[in-house]
């Protein structure tokens, strides 16, 4: 059976990409860590669109979750058609003041476990020569962000790698692309510790991501930053040096989580 397999599932991005595909008539895997939530909304999809959706509470953290949510989709017959690895997180503050423990936290789940995910799954398009892959990366990613520096590294490699291995599977029908969304009204902000009011200007609803992904998808697209505000900010961060960028963020920032240091 053909399935669309999200992970982060249990709100926000990825919690519509479940609604919007379901009524796509797409059999889904959803993933999180909240069993009642994925539960709950596994329950109203089969309901609504008469469609699969089976469930698997995992913390993508946790030693080889990659490995078991494989073979769980494995024994139960089912080819990940579609891979949106939408889980991560992110952190805010002085970079020497963070806890070093959730900063690794932060590469294993944004980094280590798409990059996991992404290649077990590849290897089975590869084989059907058919698949999609959306990567939720960040227009974070598009430039060094002081006092946000590990979550921003982090999306700037997920948008590189999809961008690559996007051409690499390009003769074999395989499109790969990668999700840039600014803020957006999530609960991410909460889950990563992040003051929400730094972040506000400018934030999309997950409906307006969700739409702009899905439409990119359908046009082939390896890269798709979501809002006109956003993909300015992107084309800026291109152009402008760096140094200029950092010196300007971290002036803006450097008050609140410094203070007269």
């Amino acid at each position: 059976m053909k399935v669309t397999l999200i992970t982060g599932a249990s709100s926000g991005i990825g919690e519509e990409f479940a609604r919007r595909l379901a009524a796509r008539k797409h059999n889904l895997v959803l993933v999180a860590r909240s069993e009642e939530k994925l539960h709950a909304l596994a329950d109203g999809l089969m309901a609504a669109h008469g469609i699969t959706a089976h469930y698997l509470a995992i913390d993508l953290m946790d030693f080889e979750a990659d490995s078991r949510l494989f073979g769980e989709t494995e024994k139960l017959g089912m080819d990940v058609d579609w891979l949106i690895n939408n889980a991560g997180f992110g952190s805010m503050g002085d970079f020497a003041k963070l806890d070093l423990e959730k900063e690794l936290e932060i590469i294993n789940l944004n980094i280590s476990a798409l990059v996991a995910l992404t290649h077990r799954y590849l290897v089975k398009m590869r084989e059907r020569k058919n698949g999609t892959i959306i990567n939720v990366s960040s227009s974070a990613g598009f430039q060094p962000i002081p006092f946000m520096a590990t979550y921003a590294a982090t999306k700037a490699f997920v948008t590189s790698f999809s961008e690559a291995i996007a051409e690499e599977n390009r003769p074999f029908d395989i499109n790969v692309m990668a999700l840039c969304p600014g803020p957006t009204k999530t609960n991410f902000f909460e889950a990563s510790s992040i003051d929400e009011a730094a972040m506000l200007k400018g934030q999309q609803s997950v409906e307006e991501v969700v739409e702009t992904a899905l439409k990119a998808v359908d046009k082939g697209r390896s890269k798709i930053v979501s809002g006109w505000v956003n993909y300015l900010g992107a084309v800026l961060g291109s152009v402008v040096p760096n140094a200029l960028i950092t010196r300007t963020v971290a002036n803006t920032l450097r008050p609140k989580f410094q203070g007269r240091e």
